[in-house]
């Protein structure tokens, strides 16, 4: 079957949203910002689809299946920043969803900036493909339109991996570790990974 990959719209938030938190249920930074199972598939879908209707639709640049089977969330050059107003807006959600655990995200997301690249890049702020999907192509598929854009226009890309098993995966990509982050106050690591355009 052939995938279709096509651009999300603030419609698609809801859905993606719940796609995006079947994605992310055993993610080991999601586990400790919501250690409980049940509190991540509550507020999971709420959390992703404030997200891409705040964050990242608004970019235009989130890309979809025909059948909402998974989503990828890039952010354009000199863009990967949350402008305020979005923030603004974003944040009773945000508040509502993490609870307690608000500290620990706000010094996860502190963390991760102060590694963000300067160079002018792409951004993959977030990936992920229904259990179901996964090993099938998907995720390849729903990166391949900025990728290509990316060697077309030779500009480099940026993410950082919350999964060691998914580094070999962004790897065949032609992404390349930079280094290991343990995150604050006993989180988990991550792995950021830097792409250069191909020629």
């Amino acid at each position: 079957m052939t995938l279709i990959i096509r651009k999300a719209s603030p419609d698609d938030a809801r859905p993606l949203g719940a796609t995006l938190a079947r994605a992310f249920a055993d993610d080991p930074v999601m586990r400790w910002l919501l250690p409980s199972a049940r509190a991540r598939t509550l507020r999971l879908p709420r959390l992703f689809a404030m997200e891409l209707r705040y964050l990242y639709v608004p970019y235009d640049e989130v890309y979809t299946t025909r059948d909402l089977d998974g989503a990828a969330l890039w952010a354009p050059p000199g863009q990967w920043r949350t402008p305020p107003a979005n923030l603004v807006r974003a944040l009773p959600r945000l508040v509502w969803t993490l609870r307690g655990h608000m500290p620990a995200a706000v010094q996860c997301v502190s963390a991760i900036e102060r590694l963000h690249p300067r160079e002018a890049h792409w951004y993959l702020a977030v990936v992920g493909t229904d259990p179901a999907r996964q090993r099938h192509g998907v995720g390849s598929a729903l990166l391949a339109p900025v990728l290509e854009r990316c060697d077309r226009d030779f500009v480099p890309a940026y993410l950082e991996s919350s999964r060691e098993d998914n580094v070999a995966f962004y790897q065949r990509l032609g992404f390349e570790v930079t280094g290991a982050v343990d995150l604050p106050g006993g989180g988990p690591r991550v792995w950021p990974m830097w792409r250069e355009p191909r020629p």
